[in-house]
């Protein structure tokens, strides 16, 4: 009988810190997302403000602004996808949709003499691909974010850019910039929102993280 109280306490114990290890590990994860969704969400609005408010704008200069703006957004996803914590659906994901984005940012770039029909289809077949990706990691962020419809839209709301820009790549690049910079713009609004959503709960994890830990070691 006198043994089964230090058995007790010891399993006990081993539970605690597997817990508060979680715990952590959350915490980190939500931290990184946090700082991936701001760099996303800031770059879409940018872009979004700067091609709609450019006048006739040519397919060359949209096709540059375009590229940039979806390197930047590529490489924020696969720097996110690089992390150790979280699901590894969640990280193939965020991989997929940087590898896409990349590709299409340097293929804008370095395209020469690039028609508004030939970018419509490349923008158009990015926000296709980059949405659904959205969407696929929206559904895998349930247990990291609960407000995850945000990112859900945001995906949506690419997916349907891109269907409308494939409906007519022939509608010229001032149409092309419309369709594409109003999309960026709500994307980019959807996404900030989340991470505004997932900042508000990061912190929030510490403070009973280390109370626990107190209680712990007064009991102890």
């Amino acid at each position: 009988m006198p043994s089964g109280r230090p058995a007790s306490a010891g399993s006990t114990g081993v539970r605690v810190a597997d817990l508060s290890g979680e715990r952590e590990g959350v915490w980190v994860l939500r931290r990184q997302l946090t700082g991936m969704l701001v760099a996303r969400g800031s770059a879409a609005l940018l872009f979004g403000v700067v091609a709609l408010v450019w006048p006739a704008v040519t397919a060359p200069a949209l096709a540059l602004l375009f590229g940039l703006y979806a390197l930047v957004d590529g490489l924020a996803l696969l720097t996110g996808s690089c992390r150790r914590e979280g699901d590894a659906t969640h990280r193939a994901a965020h991989a997929a949709g940087g590898v896409l984005g990349i590709a299409a940012g340097l293929v804008a770039i370095a395209w020469p003499g690039v028609t508004a029909f030939a970018l419509g289809t490349l923008i158009g077949a990015w926000a296709v691909s980059t949405g659904v990706a959205e969407i696929w990691a929206a559904v895998r962020f349930r247990r990291e974010l609960r407000h995850e419809w945000a990112l859900f839209l945001a995906g949506a709301a690419s997916v349907v850019a891109g269907v409308l820009l494939w409906a007519r790549p022939d509608a010229g690049a001032t149409v092309v910039a419309e369709v594409i910079g109003g999309c960026a713009l709500v994307t980019g609004a959807l996404v900030l929102s989340a991470a505004h959503r997932l900042r508000g709960t990061a912190p929030a994890q510490r403070p009973a993280h280390h109370a626990r830990h107190a209680h712990h070691a007064r009991r102890v």
